[in-house]
């Protein structure tokens, strides 16, 4: 006697429009007209404060100590001097940022590029060059994000100016740089402080592509440098474009490292360091700060604006499969 298996009954909850899964969901949930109506209300509240700082950037002196940004809808003046001022005005008062510009970017860009280049390589080494103790030198890189920047500030200072000794042998001298020079210290601390995060990370996206597709290269003849440069490179940009975008925010709005490594002087102090001072040292020259805050996001918002399709890319890389 045989028995035949009643068939599955499908789930009166779902619908033939109702998604299965839980992504399917949320995608519906984002899509309704509550979820983008609260989304603009967000946005449009986070955009007034900034709103308002680029509207008090072009109103005198005299208007901005005396009345709020709002004003200028029913008394409108503006003014070109708080950026002629800040940009190049020639007193000790002024902020003469235009200088302090270029030295943010001779810090920033050699400080995106240095870590982006040395963790792509040590990614791809830890994720498909089998070597002895690759795996505890990635849980020693993953461990080396806990440590506070703060606590390696003083032996990063004793290496630059006293050297490395060992055993009272003297294995690394002292750098005894000039103020010109000091854009290596900063240089090199900044890509110490962003090797561990910026491996982890591209170690991730490495280990994740086809196995197959290194095999497949390793048996037409491409050596480790060849797959790295034609194949892995190519792949990774997304994730590249993503930690770019982190580290050079991180490093432009850099006040701390850039101030200790490179000096207060003029001759390397970045943007940061001067718009901490155009306050006056009563705090009642602030009238300066909202155009020098703006000079100051001209360059990060058009490198967010380039690669921000990269970002997006490199965000969702890996979390979706099939």
């Amino acid at each position: 006697m045989t028995t035949t298996t009643p068939p599955l009954l499908a789930d009166p909850t779902l619908g033939a429009d109702r998604p299965r899964t839980a992504a399917g969901r949320v995608r519906r949930r984002l899509n309704s007209p509550v979820a983008t109506g609260v989304s603009i209300l967000v946005a449009v509240l986070w955009t007034i404060p900034t709103f308002g700082l680029l509207v008090s950037s072009f109103r005198p002196e005299d208007d901005i100590k005396a009345t709020g940004w709002w004003k200028v809808f029913t008394d409108p003046s503006f003014t070109m001097q708080n950026y002629q001022e800040v940009l190049f005005g020639r007193s000790a008062m002024s902020g003469q940022l235009a200088s302090h510009f270029v030295n943010s970017l001779v810090i920033t860009i050699p400080s995106v590029l240095f870590p982006l280049a040395f963790a792509s390589l040590a990614a791809y080494a830890l994720a498909w060059i089998n070597f002895r103790g690759r795996d505890w030198i990635y849980i020693g890189i993953f461990a080396l994000q806990i440590v506070p920047l703060q606590m390696a500030l003083v032996p990063l200072l004793s290496f630059f100016s006293e050297g490395v000794t060992v055993g009272g042998v003297r294995l690394m001298p002292a750098w005894d740089l000039v103020d010109e020079e000091k854009f290596v210290q900063v240089w090199f601390a900044h890509t110490c402080f962003a090797l561990p995060l910026a491996i982890f990370l591209l170690h991730n996206f490495v280990s994740q592509l086809p196995g197959d597709l290194m095999e497949a290269a390793r048996v037409d003849g491409a050596s480790h440098p060849k797959i790295f440069r034609s194949i892995v490179l190519p792949l990774i940009t997304p994730a590249l474009a993503a930690f770019a975008i982190f580290q050079f925010l991180w490093v432009w709005n850099d006040l701390l490292v850039a101030l200790i490594f490179a000096g207060g002087g003029n001759e390397t102090a970045p943007l940061t360091v001067r718009l901490a001072e155009l306050a006056g040292t009563r705090g009642n020259e602030w009238q300066r700060l909202t155009s020098g805050a703006f000079v100051s996001i001209v360059v990060p918002l058009i490198v967010f604006l380039s690669l921000q399709r990269y970002f997006v890319r490199g965000l969702l890389a890996g979390s979706v499969k099939g």
